[in-house]
């Protein structure tokens, strides 16, 4: 038997129907496998300096496993999420010649906080055939790896629950998420019998079943890592309902954290892959709204109700000393060398902007037959939803020369209608930053970079979550990107009118100055009073018939196990 939660949503783990001695039916979830218990080893004596940890910056640490260099993660250099994250902590200054130099990279998933193309593209100038392991996700990390840009010749995608051997004395393995185990993974590292384990951004890393009593553990902590709901308007989504909303669930994922830490023990505890800052000004609205757990609290509350266990607030530089843990010595962390900077000043936003506003004059926008196309590509259809696109400048106002379009998935096919359909329906209508828009497009790419990266507003008329939906844009797009080289040469050889405006002045783009509180010269949320009203039925002005881009909206759930 399985089961289904929320209706509609991922599969559960099997249930199994046992009848106890008073005939009462019961339904029991089966635990989750403990591969680390299989070949376990005694943990051996360590020398102090033998085993150490560098932390750079996020979900960026080094391994040092007495000269064996192991990294995780390396987001070093340029946004996440096209340009809605940027690294809140300044990576030291020699992090290339330090990740060049190590012998293997364990990259968690394909979200670009841990998956940084910026990164790997400097790294592979100097090293292309580092190797690099992942785990065998039903969506593979590297999915867009052709897209980039990027060569790498040492990729290694490694099944789950199997000890990998780097050397006789160490190996590690990777394990799937409960919740989302397409794409997510943690990792466990064995070095002489002493365990590590990383949960990276794991929901419930597998399964809810983790070792006890490791040395280390290090996991997320800061919540905010999506638009919901500060991306959201309309209905109960008022400034105060998502300050409430916001601190309530900041909270449950204090404690959560902290009874998940209880329940592994580890020596040392230490919270990452949480320290992303929403530095672009056009982005002020959302830093100042999506509030994020700070770890030193999180450290107070684990330090508060488990005593025994210590822990580490890391900042670039700094270091810990395994074997000083171990023996209970107080100076374990070594702090950062002087002078070293711990927060980023500066972003250079101007070339990873101007890198995603090139999209916008790309020519497949000058017809409007490419919505059409688009869609037809994604395939998602036969599902009673209709969304509307509108493409805006950077503070999400419409902007002359932007597509406006409703797309219909009713059918087996979608249709483009010019109003809204008499029917009830499902209704998202989304205002999406043009560049990140047509980048999200041309390039065939989920739609985390919209949604997560804060690059759209949304309403919706229920105010439901429409879990199929988003998971097909999130992670079941056609690998392959469109094929928009055909797609010009057939406009062409129709000889196809083209848009009379399709591509806003490049001045446009920014959007209305911010002032000096964040705020520009209109509200940075969705305000619809600008936009004609549509209710069912009625008429869409500046509608062409095609499609466009979104977002999407990751399930939290935690189960309770026998």
């Amino acid at each position: 038997m399985r089961y289904v939660n929320p209706p509609d949503s991922f599969s559960q783990e099997q249930l199994v129907a046992e009848i106890d001695d008073q005939d009462r039916l019961s339904l029991v979830e089966l635990r989750p496998p403990q591969p680390w218990e299989f070949n376990a080893r005694d943990p051996q004596p360590l020398k102090e300096g033998e085993v150490k940890f560098t932390y750079l910056t996020h979900a960026c640490m080094e391994l040092n496993f007495n000269g064996t260099i192991m990294f995780t993660d390396p987001w070093l250099t340029g946004p996440a999420f096209a340009r809605g994250w940027w690294l809140l902590h300044e990576p030291p200054a020699d992090w290339l010649d330090r990740l060049e130099k190590a012998d293997f990279i364990y990259i968690s998933h394909l979200h670009s906080d841990h998956l940084s193309y910026p990164t790997l593209e400097l790294l592979t100038k100097r090293n292309p055939n580092i190797p690099i392991y992942v785990g065998d996700t039903s969506m593979p990390v590297f999915v867009k790896l052709k897209e980039s840009g990027v060569t790498l010749n040492n990729i290694n995608v490694l099944r789950f629950g199997l000890w990998h051997e780097i050397n006789e004395d160490l190996r590690f393995m990777i394990m799937m998420d409960g919740v989302h185990p397409d794409m997510d993974t943690c990792l466990l590292v064995d070095y002489k019998g002493h365990l590590i384990l990383n949960t990276v951004d794991c929901t419930n890393p597998n399964g809810g079943r983790l070792p006890h009593g490791v040395d280390v553990m290090l996991s997320d902590f800061a919540g905010g890592a999506s638009g919901f709901p500060m991306t959201f308007s309309g209905g109960k989504y008022t400034e105060k309902w998502k300050e409430q909303f916001i601190k309530r669930e900041r909270n449950k994922l204090l404690y959560y954290k902290t009874q998940v830490v209880r329940d592994v023990a580890p020596k040392v505890y230490c919270p990452f892959a949480g320290y992303f800052t929403e530095a672009h000004p056009s982005d002020m609205y959302v830093k100042t709204t999506n509030t994020k757990n700070d770890p030193a609290t999180l450290n107070q509350m684990i330090t508060k109700y488990s005593p025994d266990i210590r822990t580490w607030t890391p900042q670039p530089g700094a270091g810990l000393d395994l074997q000083k843990v171990i023996q209970g010595d107080k100076d374990f962390i070594t702090p950062p060398p002087p002078g070293t900077k711990v927060f980023k000043e500066s972003w250079d936003f101007d070339k990873y902007l101007d890198e995603i506003n090139s999209t916008v004059d790309n020519e497949i926008f000058a017809y409007p037959e490419w919505i059409s196309v688009y869609y037809n590509w994604c395939g998602f259809h036969s599902y009673n939803l209709v969304i509307r696109m509108i493409e805006t400048d950077d503070n999400f106002h419409p902007i002359e020369g932007g597509y406006d379009f409703l797309v219909d998935f009713e059918g087996a096919t979608p249709t483009y209608p010019k109003e809204r359909p008499a029917r009830v329906h499902n209704y998202l209508e989304m205002k999406n930053r043009i560049g990140v828009h047509r980048q999200t497009v041309l390039h065939g790419m989920f739609w985390d970079n919209l949604y997560i990266g804060f690059n759209n507003r949304i309403s919706r008329e229920p105010d439901t979550f429409h879990y199929l939906f988003w998971n097909h844009m999130q992670i079941l797009l056609p690998r392959d990107p469109p094929d928009w080289k055909k797609f010009l040469e057939e406009r062409k050889s129709m000889e196809t009118p083209r848009k009379e405006v399709w591509k806003p002045d490049p001045v446009l783009i920014p959007g209305t100055p911010i002032t000096a509180n964040g705020s520009s010269a209109s509200n940075h949320t969705t305000d619809s009073s600008s936009l004609p009203s549509h209710s069912a039925g009625s008429s869409l002005k500046w509608i062409v018939p095609a499609a466009g881009v979104a977002a999407l909206a990751i399930g939290f759930a935690v189960w309770k196990l026998k």
